[in-house]
């Protein structure tokens, strides 16, 4: 059976958490398409390293060039502030055994801290911008930002579109079972609701992609 779900919340959809449905759409719990995760690094005014751990995003382009589009990115951050003021930025994915990790960069966040020391991941020079790579990384984005923009108009979140300026990618990961397997990328799947009764977990899951077929 299907269910019709409109852009006004149902009643029934309860909270979690103050302000759960003014940072997050309630298609976002009805939809639970799995989004790919990553560290976004980039530096503070102090010239310590912030990162990160982001998801809500896409990869694309063509003769003109290639973007990350990343919607969902909030305001208030220290990484969006770094963005606008730096105008570059880097997008780096990393396995899901390293999860641990990019989970402690949300916590050690201090003005002081570098983030990824912090968590225990290495940085590594990037060759276009000045935010670091991460080493642990079997891809990296060198970004410089492209664009900006409110969707909502609420001053909450901001979609961030940034251009590709350099890649770096691990040689180990050049077939499709590399990529779907635990080598390869993490995905989000955010606390999943059941349309009708509105009856959920505050929790997500996090996946791995595993291939059907390869052609």
């Amino acid at each position: 059976m299907k269910t019709e779900i409109g852009m006004k919340r149902p009643a029934h959809f309860k909270e979690y958490w103050p302000g759960m449905y003014n940072f997050f759409s309630h298609y976002e719990y009805v939809s639970n398409v799995p989004q790919p995760l990553f560290l976004i690094t980039t530096l503070k005014e102090n010239g310590k390293v912030n990162a990160c751990f982001h998801s809500w995003s896409a990869f694309s382009g063509d003769s003109g060039g290639f973007y990350a589009v990343m919607p969902g990115l909030m305001k208030h951050t220290h990484t969006y502030k770094n963005i606008l003021r730096d105008k570059e930025f880097c997008i780096n994915f990393l396995s899901v055994e390293h999860y641990e990790a990019c989970q402690a960069t949300i916590k050690e966040n201090d003005e002081d801290n570098d983030e990824l020391e912090a968590a225990g991941l290495m940085a590594e020079t990037s060759t276009v911008i000045k935010p670091p790579r991460v080493k642990e990384a079997f891809l990296s984005f060198e970004c410089k930002l492209h664009c900006d923009m409110d969707l909502s108009g609420k001053n909450i979140s901001t979609m961030v579109i940034g251009q590709v300026v350099n890649a770096v990618v691990d040689g180990n990961h050049d077939n499709a079972a590399e990529l779907c397997g635990e080598k390869g990328f993490m995905y989000y799947v955010h606390a999943p609701k059941n349309p009708v009764t509105g009856d959920g977990e505050n929790a997500g899951a996090i996946a791995v992609l595993m291939p059907a077929r390869v052609e």
